[in-house]
């Protein structure tokens, strides 16, 4: 009897592939470590079967397997939200019009939003002039007058 024909090896396949998801989780080697499983059981149930044979109902259990699995996660996957600006604070602001803090100079002033202060950018304007906020980049607002 060869080690590779021992059902042994299938359930030591298994416990490695677990251990390797634990180790380096991505999802991919727990499903192959069910058609390690699947395969040792196999074996058990039809011990007559020979390496090459063992090798083929791992593979195919293998494409089974990972074919659930993504399956799953496919159904798992987060629907969209209602509310995509949710976490979003400064894209929340996008076409909300504030008064200027600071005057804009040389391309940059200064918004008081509720608590927070925001870097605005945009033309050369007076402080206290209301501003419509355009675009977000990073923590900074691009800024134009309103009229």
């Amino acid at each position: 009897m060869h080690w590779l024909d021992s059902q042994w090896f299938w359930w030591a396949t298994a416990l490695a592939l677990f251990a390797l998801e634990a180790i380096a989780p991505g999802t991919f080697f727990l499903w192959l470590g069910f058609a390690a499983l699947g395969t040792g059981l196999v074996h058990v149930l039809v011990p007559s079967l020979g390496v090459a044979g063992l090798w083929i109902v791992f593979a195919i259990l293998s494409l089974a397997s990972v074919w659930a699995g993504w399956e799953v996660r496919k159904r798992r996957a987060p629907r969209s939200s209602d509310q995509p600006l949710l976490n979003r604070r400064a894209a929340q602001l996008i076409g909300r019009v504030f008064p200027l803090d600071t005057p804009i100079e040389n391309g940059r002033g200064r918004l008081k939003i509720d608590d927070a202060f925001w870097i605005a950018e945009g033309p050369e304007l007076p402080s206290g002039t209301r501003v419509r906020v355009d675009a977000v980049d990073a923590m900074t607002l691009r800024v134009s007058a309103v009229d």
